[in-house]
């Protein structure tokens, strides 16, 4: 089986691999289940000091990176056939889902570009078929948080990274549900008990009460996940 390779396109390279690598993805990379590659988009920078920005057409705060720039960043670690999507993370891009993480983790990898400033270059989007992807309603300093967030939610769905293969299969947004609350012992803290349903041994009991307690937590807290499709 062909390994998940992950490429990420940034100008902070030594941002990866983070955390993930520790913990389980952490033993996943080293083990081989995984493989990232960081390259340096000022290394095709322009001039001696490798300037890959410039000023906004038509005014404006901040730098925009330039699209010759990042093309050639790309065009060098990318060839035209590498299969893998191309990923912008941007705050106006898609919404990450888990629907999308499971879906990229059972393909070849992906290849993300993390830009910085006030984006990127528009031409370059279309040039290079980027896809935009944001991982939230918010502004960061720039995508290399986002990627190793996008990066994490495929990376633990790979066959082996978190060990049991239904470890994912009853977590938030898996059933389109968030995830129903979780107990362990003590059986009794500070007043509190485990609820007797988890402890009667009745798996019948036991999964209908998870279902409604996940309904339950989605209706208050995400309704909209709840909402008609279409």
């Amino acid at each position: 089986m062909d390994v998940f390779r992950a490429t990420i396109l940034t100008l902070f390279p030594e941002m990866f691999p983070g955390p993930l690598g520790q913990s389980l993805s952490g033993d996943g990379l080293a083990r081989g289940l995984w493989s990232l590659e960081t390259v340096n988009i000022r290394d095709h920078g322009l001039g001696r000091h490798r300037a890959v920005d410039d000023t906004p057409a038509g005014g404006g705060p901040g730098m925009v990176i330039r699209a010759d720039v990042l093309a050639a960043s790309i065009d060098a670690a990318l060839p035209a056939d590498d299969p893998r999507p191309r990923l912008l993370m941007s705050p106006r891009g898609e919404r990450l889902t888990q629907a999308m993480a499971r879906e990229w983790s059972a393909g070849p990898g992906v290849a993300i570009i993390c830009g910085r400033f006030e984006g990127v270059d528009e031409r370059v989007i279309a040039g290079r078929g980027l896809r935009e992807i944001s991982i939230g309603d918010y502004v960061l300093s720039g995508g290399e948080i986002a990627a190793l967030v996008t990066l994490d939610a495929c990376v633990r769905l790979i066959p082996g990274v978190m060990g049991k293969t239904e470890s994912g299969s009853d977590e938030s947004f898996e059933n389109g549900l968030l995830e129903y609350p979780q107990y362990t012992r003590p059986r009794d803290w500070e007043g509190s008990s485990i609820p007797k349903t988890l402890l009667s041994g009745d798996h019948a009991r036991i999964a209908r009460w998870r279902r409604e307690e996940a309904e339950r937590l989605t209706r208050a807290r995400r309704p909209d996940l709840l909402a008609p499709k279409g």
